[in-house]
């Protein structure tokens, strides 16, 4: 049985409460509670992104297929442009349920090649022997500074290193 440290315990309780957020999202009908939300949305997928690529990917780094950290990598820097659309616009935007709906459905996709159970990224980082309580114990600690953080100064810009070249252009 996993215990409160263990690394895939954390990040699986993790998606568990944006699944909530993102629901609940899906049910409210007024601008300010959709913005408190799209926020706390921003807030927990910044912070989990970013202990996943800091700590929990690294680890896994020559001991689980590469084609799934390089995908996991890629939809990290896919959903952090995402995360900067939402922060930036208003409730009252044409396209924010959209870009948050958007962003719902790629995160349930990545959710799901993480979780898979026998060829996903968190089974085979337990077939490879991590050690996932140590990795918790780390992921949980820099968790809770970056929240802090986060919550203090507001979420960073986010730093896209899949992504190379492109320049968004604004609408005409």
């Amino acid at each position: 049985m996993a215990s409160e440290a263990d690394a895939v315990a954390l990040l699986k309780s993790d998606h568990r409460k944006v699944e909530e957020l993102f629901e609940q999202f899906e049910k409210a009908k007024d601008g300010t509670r959709k913005r408190k939300l799209a926020d706390q949305i921003c807030l927990e997928l910044a912070v989990h992104a970013k202990i996943e690529e800091d700590v929990f990917y690294p680890a896994c780094r020559g001991k689980i297929e590469e084609d799934l950290l390089d995908e996991a990598h890629v939809e990290h820097d896919g959903a952090k442009v995402l995360l900067a659309e939402i922060a930036a616009t208003s409730p009252d935007d044409e396209f924010f349920d959209a870009k948050v709906k958007v962003l719902s459905e790629m995160i349930k996709h990545h959710v799901e090649e993480e979780e898979k159970r026998v060829e996903g990224m968190f089974s085979q980082a337990r077939k490879a022997g991590l050690d996932m309580d140590a990795l918790g114990r780390t992921m949980a600690a820099r968790k809770q500074e970056l929240t802090a953080s986060y919550t203090k100064s507001g979420i960073p810009s986010p730093e896209t290193p899949t992504f190379s070249g492109t320049r968004l252009a604004a609408a005409a």
